[in-house]
This record gives structure tokens, sequence and C-alpha cells, in this order.
């Protein structure tokens, strides 16, 4: 077994690496960017696989690189989990007919609410003791999840005809164009620095930093770790200011 992740802010990080421990303590959880994925992936019968929902769609990337390496899921066991602010009507659904397509056996599907990671947006934002209160439940639940699953039960949140409907006519239609492909809107404002940490931590290597600033290209996969981190909040995307750097680990300090 091992748990596969794509996370922006932290937040799946977490739900991967405290489900695939509570599944069996001696698996790893990687981030889907890992040098070595492919070669783990072909050594693994059972994946646990994460990542955040984008209006109601698993983000380009994730799409893309179950794609773009179709071969590697043949015969695979997959649990596929989906991350959310707030809604998702078939957030692992998204995963899971890509999977199923290229030959993998589905064995369930889990939605799992986090605090919201969109830091430059008032929307669903809450209290650092609210996003707190949200993650001790959210660990509750992974427990609860990996009990069931000992016992041969899986979930299937976002994976039933139902739930394909209600993400689909909920969110994804009419969103479509912001999740077809990888983003050129990523705005970086006079207030960088060039520190260079944007660059450092893209996982699509879309930030360069050219004549002392950090200059973004056209294949942003919307993850949000630039602008969560950005120690000049000098990065936007969907809005224009940062409303708060969301991240787990600053929740989690308080736990």
């Amino acid at each position: 077994m091992i748990g596969i992740y794509f996370s922006g802010t932290g937040n799946t990080k977490h739900c991967i690496e405290k489900l695939t421990a509570s599944l069996n303590e001696s698996a790893i959880a990687i981030p889907l960017e890992a040098p070595n994925i492919i070669e783990l992936i072909e050594n693994n019968d059972t994946i646990i696989f994460g990542y955040p929902t984008q209006f109601s769609n698993a983000p380009y990337m994730v799409r893309d690189f179950i794609n773009k390496n179709n071969v590697l899921w043949k015969d695979k066991k997959i649990l596929c989990v989906a991350t959310m602010g707030a809604f998702s009507g078939d957030g692992a659904g998204c995963t899971a007919r890509l999977f199923r397509k290229y030959g993998a056996i589905v064995m369930g599907g889990v939605h799992i609410k986090m605090p919201d990671s969109v830091c430059d947006s008032k929307l669903l934002k809450r209290s650092t003791e609210k996003n707190r209160r949200i993650i001790r439940q959210t660990d509750k639940k992974i427990e609860v999840i990996a009990a069931k699953i000992r016992q041969g039960k899986y979930p299937k949140d976002g994976i039933t005809p139902i739930s394909h409907l209600i993400g689909l006519f909920g969110q994804r239609l009419w969103f479509c164009k912001k999740t077809a492909d990888y983003t050129d809107k990523l705005k970086i404002s006079n207030a960088c620095i060039g520190c260079g940490l944007c660059a450092s931590l893209c996982p699509m290597k879309n930030i360069f930093v050219r004549s002392g600033k950090a200059v973004a290209g056209d294949k942003c996969t919307m993850c949000y770790r630039c602008i969560s981190h950005c120690p000049q909040k000098a990065i936007t995307l969907l809005g224009d200011t940062v409303a708060e750097q969301c991240r787990y680990d600053i929740y989690a300090k308080g736990l």
C-alpha cells in the first residue's frame, strides 16, 4: 500500500498521511510530484489517492498525471480521496471514472471537509478556532473510515451516479473553463521581493525569478501553494488581495 497526494496548502497531505498510516503503519505517503512516483506506483498494488477539489473537479494536474500515465493503473486497487472546503458532489468520482477507464479497481471514494484553501477570497473564511475544530472532526472521521475499511467496508462518497449528477450540474458545468486546463491567471504584484520561495514550491515549475522579481507562466494548477506561503502576500489568483494565508500547519499549531 502507498498513499499519494496532491496538496497545495497541506490539507490533503495531512489527510492522506493519517489515513494511510491508520490502514498500514509501514506504508508511506508521498506527493504526486515526487521524482520516484512512477516506480512506487509500479511496485504497489493498493493506492490511497488524494487531492483537493476545484469547482467540483479534480485539479487539472491530477487528471493530466492520470491520463499521461494510463498504463500504470491496470488492476491497481485505488481509494479516491477528495478534500474540500464546502461542496463536492462527486469530487472522488472525477478521478474514479478515469482510473476505471484505464483498468483500475476503484474500491471506494472518500470526501473530507477541511479548512478553505482559497487565500484571495473572503468567501468561506472561518475563524482559526473553527478551522481547528474542523480538523479535529476530520481526524475522528478518518479513524472511523479506517476502521470500516479494515472490516472490508469502503465508503462510496462521490462515486455514485447521483453524486455524478450533483457535481456536474451543481458546479462543474458552470465553471468548466476554470478547470479545463492549466491557467495563466496567476498574478504577482510589485510587493514581490524576489526571494524565490514560490518558485521552489510550485509543483508545476511555473514560477521563475527574473531580474529580482517572480514571474508566472501559463501552467498554474491553482493549488494555492505559492499564495499561501508568500512572505509578502504578493501573489493572487482568483481575487486581487490575500484575505488570509490558509495553511494546515498554521491551524495545526493550536491542536
